[in-house]
């Protein structure tokens, strides 16, 4: 009899699904005949398969050891090395990410700009990587919990937007950060610099739809075939003859939102090449090296959090040092 004692990673799931994890070479309807037999059971008692597992549940597996392997796919160790080193080689190129909270199941860390959040080529290294690397390093996790879940990135932000991102370590981890976000407790403010004097606070709505070929968005005030609801608040910080220093929250979050909205109310961010104006951008790239959009998710505010498991984030407000070409910026930016 071979048993297993449910992990943080593991809970809060499906039992059919966690057997499927950790069993991925039996076929779904093996397990349920096994289910059925009582040659898998919860807890010692026979399970249908529909239960949500918690943890320290046992589930035992009434399997030789030799199936139970051959089952569960075991690695040998040259294997399980080659298939982890690609995270510890993200976690050590990807060493200018910084981690501004953790805790048992989620991190918080500021991402620079330049860095994907997850990969688009098999090759990439992202945000993704990265933190499955540190949990490695940090031993926090292994070759084994990793056969039955992956800790992952919950947000994302564009490849050169830098600042704060939501990441779980555990499958408790993303399900409440990831219905936190879906549900918009976590209120999101970013700050950035925009062409144009912007003196008054604004809000505005709108609608964006998405063009897949050219990886653009258009954003228009009334409803439209596809379109899908935006909503974001300006608030003014100060005006640098012209140009303004803007914090931004986004009420909805859509790919672009932010950058398409402001372009399209005559504010496009400096060093958008995508939706902004190159005279303005070209300038700023010689002045001070600026190559993208000047954007940055500075803030992220929690709400009242009852759950125990989660009491560090209650209420709880985080912050990402902005990038060093900001303060650059203020100090002597010149019309």
């Amino acid at each position: 009899m071979q048993e297993i004692i449910v992990a943080p990673h593991q809970a809060n799931q499906r039992l059919d699904k966690l057997l499927q994890k950790l069993l991925p070479g039996a076929e779904r309807g093996f397990l349920f005949k096994m289910l059925r037999k009582k040659n898998i059971t919860l807890n010692g008692r026979k399970a249908q398969g529909n239960e949500m597992v918690s943890l320290e549940d046992r589930i035992q597996f009434y399997f030789s050891e030799e199936t139970f392997h051959k089952f569960g796919g075991k690695q040998d160790a040259y294997r399980a090395e080659n298939t982890l080193r690609p995270y510890l080689e993200a976690c050590a190129a990807l060493k200018d990410i910084t981690v501004i909270y953790e805790d048992h199941n989620v991190i918080i860390c500021n991402k620079p700009s330049g860095v994907l959040s997850q990969k688009a080529k098999e090759n990439d290294m992202s945000v993704n990587e990265w933190l499955i690397g540190y949990l490695l390093r940090t031993k926090q996790i292994d070759s084994e919990i990793l056969a039955s879940f992956k800790p992952s990135v919950c947000n994302r932000l564009d490849r050169n937007t830098s600042g704060l991102m939501l990441l779980g370590k555990t499958l408790s981890g993303s399900q409440h950060l990831s219905r936190w976000i879906k549900g918009r407790n976590i209120r999101k403010f970013y700050r950035l610099f925009a062409l144009g004097k912007v003196t008054e606070p604004f809000y505005v709505r709108g609608y964006l739809t998405k063009d897949e070929r050219t990886n653009r968005v258009s954003v228009s005030d009334k409803p439209v075939p596809g379109g899908e609801f935006i909503e974001t608040r300006c608030t003014p910080l100060k005006v640098y003859g012209d140009i303004s220093y803007l914090e931004v929250e986004l009420l909805t979050g859509k790919p672009h939102q932010i950058r398409a909205h402001l372009s399209g109310l005559g504010h496009p961010l400096i060093g958008d090449y995508k939706y902004g104006r190159r005279e303005i951008n070209e300038t700023f790239r010689r002045a001070f090296g600026v190559e993208s959009q000047l954007l940055h998710a500075y803030r992220l505010e929690f709400p009242l959090i009852e759950d125990e498991d989660f009491a560090g984030l209650s209420r709880a407000v985080f912050y990402a040092p902005e990038p060093e070409v900001f303060d650059r910026i203020r100090r002597t930016y010149k019309v």
